[in-house]
């Protein structure tokens, strides 16, 4: 059976003290004599820009990426990258033109920014969705896959691992995001100096496997190993189309998916809503800079596991109980074969990822049910402490819930698309509203109401309407699939606000002014930096 060495352990308690001793300073030392909702639930203010970036990533980063998109490098290649890789020019984007009207219209959580650019109605009908969509599919994702990855490297049984990520979560998030913010700059260190090692073992372990010289000599024997998993655009008629089609990653779907995830979506815009704008923007740049780092953390480990795999190594252990090659066990597998002390702290920074990532979508969680649910129909006239109380017991609920779902996602292959496309679902919709809310005057809120009832019912339509291809029925790719509602939406939203008298005189609810899109010269340099060298990985690995 697997297990930690005594070593091991101790590496990882060591952790655990220090980031539980630590997030019990910073609430001591930051609290103030009465905590608000705005202290708990944004830090309103005491969050640096570089406590903000680590927080994004920290928040970000979880099982999902260390599990999930190293089985999807085992599986694909690097064309998975692609989701970090563009999520780095999206962060740009949303720092430009996002984030300033966010903060000069005081907005807190996304349902508030709906509620005060359209109307209650819709507000209400999509925090209802996000709330849906961050228990059921990411908070349950990140349990499971978390659990399988303990499980996989220590043999503790995996109901009990669910509950200790949920005891360890717990004690972060209760503390509010002034704890989450500062304990997620010691989490990401630790996340990418274990992930480092652990890419590092993996390229040792293919060069003395394969018998060449250095570690640095593995990267091209991968490359010559594994040749078809260093293509970033998969052409039509290949297995892996699907889940990335071609041309779409850089012009299509992809971009939906990355501009909804980083610019309307509660657990990561919420870093930096408590910020000035300066600060906001570089925390905002500062983790599109790490996100670069994320593909050599996690995906390089996956396709070093695929290219021993085929030579014909730990096939026992790639298996699942039905015999079936389990991409997703790549990397619990390699950190099984990492030396005493060092497996210690890889397994610390999977930790790390799986209770930062916990920590921040339940904080997220208790955000919006508290102040959008809670304080607007149950109790209009909750007291402060009430409503901080409301969103501690929130996040028990929710963490809850998400245990007794977990189990079920046993049947999914990957698990890392699975949250992409489940997610898919909502993207157009929600993303549609928030372009059209911010940069069309006109938009009403009829338009957006129409919008949020029609995404799922549309997306599920694309999702079982096949295609013919090559004389083949087909699924239409997940992403394609986004693009086709998206657009549809759109033009939906564009016919209701032109047919809606209202139009004429539908007030705005947002200041927007052209100067709050103004940038610093560092910021544009810096953005330059980042489109440059996504320029090059493109061109390199097209």
């Amino acid at each position: 059976m697997n297990h930690l060495s005594a070593l091991d352990c101790a590496v990882f308690f060591l952790y655990f003290i220090v980031i539980s001793a630590y997030g019990y300073w910073v609430y001591r030392s930051k609290k103030n004599k009465q905590t608000d909702t705005k202290d708990y639930f944004l830090a309103e203010g005491s969050l640096t820009w570089w406590a903000i970036g680590a927080s994004i990533i920290a928040s970000n980063i979880s099982a999902e990426h260390f599990i999930g998109m190293s089985g999807s490098g085992f599986a694909m290649g690097l064309a998975i990258a692609s989701y970090e890789w563009m999520a780095a020019a999206t962060l740009i984007i949303v720092a430009i033109f996002f984030l300033p009207i966010y903060l000069k219209n005081k907005i807190y959580t996304m349902p508030q920014f709906l509620s005060q650019r359209y109307n209650n109605t819709v507000s209400t009908l999509m925090a209802v969705f996000w709330l849906l969509v961050y228990v059921f599919v990411n908070l349950t994702s990140i349990f499971f896959l978390g659990a399988i990855a303990i499980e996989t490297i220590t043999g503790i049984p995996f109901t009990t691992c669910i509950i200790f990520l949920a005891i360890f979560s717990a004690l972060i998030t209760l503390g509010g995001m002034k704890v989450i913010g500062y304990t997620d700059v010691v989490q990401v260190v630790v996340l990418v100096i274990g992930g480092l090692i652990t890419c590092y073992m993996a390229l040792k372990l293919v060069s003395e496997k394969l018998d060449t010289q250095t570690v640095l000599g593995a990267l091209p024997l991968l490359r010559t190993e594994a040749a078809d998993h260093f293509h970033m655009i998969f052409s039509k008629g290949d297995k892996f189309y699907n889940e990335l089609p071609g041309i779409a990653v850089l012009v299509g779907g992809l971009w939906i998916n990355n501009l909804n995830y980083w610019g309307c979506n509660q657990y990561i815009v919420q870093r930096a809503l408590g910020a000035d704008l300066k600060t906001g923007r570089n925390g905002l740049i500062f983790a599109a800079f790490l996100k670069l780092l994320i593909p050599v953390i996690v995906v390089i480990p996956g396709i070093a596991a695929f290219v021993l795999y085929q030579r014909g190594y730990f096939h026992a252990e790639m298996l699942d109980a039905s015999g079936i090659v389990k991409p997703d066990h790549a990397y619990p597998v390699l950190m099984n074969l990492l030396p005493i002390g060092v497996k210690g702290m890889a397994f610390a920074a999977l930790t790390a990822a799986i209770v930062a990532s916990l920590a921040g979508k339940s904080n997220s969680i208790a955000t919006i049910f508290t102040l959008d649910i809670y304080k607007k129909y149950i109790n209009t006239e909750a007291s402060e402490k009430r409503l901080v109380a409301v969103g501690r017991w929130s996040v028990v609920l929710a963490s809850l819930m998400a245990i007794v779902v977990a189990p079920a996602l046993r049947s999914f292959d990957q698990v890392y698309q699975f949250i992409q496309e489940y997610v898919g679902f909502i993207s157009p919709g929600v993303f549609a509203i928030f372009l059209l809310g911010f940069f069309w005057k006109k938009t009403t809120s009829r338009a957006a109401l129409s919008a949020a009832l029609v995404t799922i019912p549309l997306s599920i339509f694309f999702k079982f309407l096949p295609t013919l291809t090559n004389g083949r029925v087909e699924a239409i790719p997940f992403l394609n699939r986004m693009s086709w509602v998206f657009i549809i939406i759109m033009l939906l939203m564009v016919v209701v606000t032109l047919t809606d008298p209202k139009s004429k005189n539908n007030p705005q609810g947002l200041e927007i002014d052209r100067s709050m899109f103004k940038v610093s010269p560092a910021f544009a340099v810096s953005s330059i930096v980042i489109c440059g060298i996504l320029a090059a990985l493109y061109t390199v690995f097209w």
